[in-house]
């Protein structure tokens, strides 16, 4: 029904994630019908981050530069130093803005059916940071997944053995939430990590 090259285009923006071919479709006839301009300074913006952007030397985390603008802050604490998933949950906390340690960046978590083992995610880079760098505590912040769980209790355990404090976010009831539209998993693991007041 389309020519060739609008074909293409479609089925490159089904890369994205949650868009299928009909939010692919309407996305390329609307960039080459209505705004060109933008269609262009999009494209020459994409080739420039695929190009330029790499991962921070230290947490791994997206970035132009060797280390990204929180691993060179001198004002970090090196001594906490919080494991997350991927480079949106850093952008998610550092959003939060209470945080003051530095990052690891796993690009992923633990899933041996996929074949994503400890070698996969980083952990050999992670426990080599830990132990040269002077980490006192190590704060978990992976998903709370099945997967994301058995990532964090994984490093739990290989970390533990270097004698650094290891902590996990706590999950439960969230701000402003009302405990009759609470899931019941929620619920458990709320009362499981209560604390005193």
């Amino acid at each position: 029904m389309f020519s060739p090259l609008i074909n293409q285009l479609i089925e490159s923006l089904r890369c994205l994630p949650g868009v299928g071919p009909k939010s692919a479709q309407r996305m390329a006839l609307h960039l080459l019908e209505r705004d060109r301009v933008a269609a262009s300074q999009l494209a020459q913006c994409l080739l420039e981050s695929v190009e330029r952007v790499r991962r921070c030397q230290s947490c791994r985390t997206l970035t132009e530069q060797t280390l990204c603008t929180i691993c060179a802050n001198q004002k970090r604490d090196p001594s906490l130093l919080c494991v997350v998933e991927t480079p949106a949950d850093v952008i998610a906390i550092e959003q939060a803005g209470n945080f003051s340690g530095r990052y690891f960046v796993l690009l992923g978590h633990l899933s041996p059916i996929d074949g994503i083992g400890p070698a996969e995610i980083g952990i050999e880079q992670l426990l080599t940071r830990v132990s040269e760098q002077g980490v006192e505590e190590i704060i978990l912040a992976t998903n709370t997944t099945v997967e994301g769980e058995a990532t964090a209790h994984y490093i739990a355990e290989e970390t533990k053995r270097l004698g650094v404090k290891v902590s996990r976010i706590a999950h439960g009831v969230p701000m402003g939430g009302e405990l009759e539209y609470i899931d019941g998993n929620t619920l458990v693991h709320a009362f499981m990590s209560r604390h005193s007041v």
